[in-house]
């Protein structure tokens, strides 16, 4: 089993300024050797699957790989499509119980996505599905390449979407990042191409299906 030491460590999270929003971030949570190997096991005990995505009244492969596992009952609804859960790995399910510490929370579902380049993506988008509540806690473990993460405002009626980037972050390898409160309702954050990564990045967003 991979240690916890950092667990029983005094955590500080660096709050990030985005108005109104709550949005913290711990840059080096895992050491790197520690995340080198926790992305080694991921790799292997995940179940990846290419996820169909409905876009513009159209269906489309996801430009990424994907797995959706947690709790009986934790069905996820996203862009047009329903996801049933994978059950907890051995592994992942320790890495749950050390989230839920760092964040003082209960998560009973996680998401994993698997950029294999940079041009492998994620739009803007918010988390903002009714069954994850009105004020979700979202925990975002990045391992593997870095890679930008930006915020804009979400789009208000009348007006062009987002109005800008707000935030533009690096999550570098072994980060851990949490959006909470009003961030979901206020923005969006997406997961620009970087042509000039050619390296994997292994992300999983813990998340409670209400």
């Amino acid at each position: 089993m991979l240690g916890t030491v950092m667990d029983k460590a005094v955590i500080h999270w660096q709050q990030l300024v985005l108005p109104g929003a709550d949005v913290a971030l711990l840059p080096h949570w895992l050491p790197e050797v520690e995340a080198d190997a926790l992305m080694r096991h991921l790799l292997a005990d995940i179940p990846w699957e290419r996820h169909r995505l409905r876009l513009f009244g159209r269906e489309l492969d996801a430009p990424r790989l994907s797995c959706w596992m947690g709790d009986t009952g934790t069905t996820y609804r996203y862009s047009g499509q329903r996801f049933e859960p994978r059950s907890w790995s051995p592994l992942m399910a320790n890495l749950r119980r050390r989230v839920e510490q760092v964040c003082a929370v209960r998560f009973n579902s996680v998401l994993a996505n698997l950029y294999r380049n940079g041009y492998d993506a994620m739009g803007w988008h918010s988390d903002n599905e009714p069954e994850l509540g009105t004020r979700p806690l979202i925990a975002s473990l990045s391992l593997g390449a870095e890679r930008r993460f930006r915020f804009r405002r979400r789009p208000v009626s009348g007006q062009a979407a987002g109005g800008g980037v707000k935030l533009d972050l690096r999550l570098p390898h072994g980060s851990l990042l949490r959006m909470a409160g009003q961030t979901q309702c206020l923005y969006q954050h997406d997961l620009p191409k970087m042509r000039a990564v050619t390296a994997l990045r292994l992300n999983l967003t813990f998340r409670h299906i209400v």
